[in-house]
């Protein structure tokens, strides 16, 4: 069974909701993402999203922009994040999500990317700017590598359109609780609930919610609604923070230990 589905059953099966962390590769370098990602197995962390630098990546803030930049600096290619999830993987069997632009795979080839990526250990993907109308091939090539292809819904995404998405996905759908790019925000979405309803509707698929959860307290009340609580931009944030620390991978890890205890003691 794919790695993810298997988390999320198990998840299911304890009445625990699930907790993603997002991290650009290669921020600072491709060797500490390895350490995190070790760390972040330690401390209870489900689902580990790394995002694959991009030199224009339109759906993320100033926060995950700079951690891409930053990535791009240290020589982290598409071959070499993949050879760094090779690498977690024989230390870990953590679920392992690559957040990428559909240029990076297209310019190798769709069905080598896919065959490379699941041979290196990756679970799924989310492609952010390739949408399902678009996706046939796509789809149907993940399927045959055993690996989920992830779908993002929006606030604004009118419901016979959140049909039409959730009935493409597979692992869980990411519901994005805020208009606009990635980035830490101040307070919980408000209409929470009511959206996250709407997705269920029409899928049995678990709902990760994700887009501006910042610190245990947001995370928490997330949880309360969602299947499983995605954070990026604060994490990331931690990483710019003590990038350059012997520390840096004891800091990171307290800090998502935090939001891990806030979404899992509920």
């Amino acid at each position: 069974m794919n790695r993810i589905v298997e988390r999320f059953v198990r998840l299911k099966r304890e009445g625990k909701k699930g907790f993603i962390v997002y991290i650009g590769a290669g921020d600072p370098d491709l060797k500490a993402t390895r350490r995190l990602a070790l760390a972040f197995d330690q401390a209870g962390v489900d689902v580990l999203e790394l995002g694959v630098p991009f030199s224009d990546p339109l759906a993320d803030g100033l926060v995950n922009q700079l951690a891409a930049q930053r990535g791009l600096e240290s020589g982290a290619t598409p071959p070499r994040v993949l050879k760094t999830v090779a690498a977690i993987r024989r230390d870990s069997q953590i679920p392992i999500v690559l957040y990428i632009y559909f240029n990076l795979i297209h310019r190798v080839g769709l069905e080598r990317f896919i065959k490379t990526a699941a041979k290196a250990g990756v679970d799924g993907m989310l492609v952010l700017d390739l949408p399902p109308e678009e996706s046939d091939n796509y789809e149907s090539l993940m399927r045959r590598a055993g690996l989920c292809h992830i779908y993002l819904v929006a606030p604004t995404t009118p419901e016979d359109r959140i049909e039409f998405i959730v009935k493409r996905g597979a692992g869980f759908i990411y519901y994005i609780s805020r208009e606009g790019v990635t980035g830490m925000q101040a307070r919980v979405a408000a209409n929470l609930a009511q959206q996250v309803g709407k997705i269920r509707a029409h899928t049995r698929l678990p709902v990760a919610v994700g887009f501006g959860i910042s610190n245990p307290e947001q995370a928490g009340l997330v949880a309360q609604n969602a299947d499983a609580v995605v954070v990026g931009s604060a994490v990331v944030n931690q990483i710019a923070k003590h990038g350059q620390s012997p520390e840096l991978v004891k800091r990171v890890g307290a800090f998502v230990k935090s939001l891990v205890s806030a979404v899992k003691d509920l």
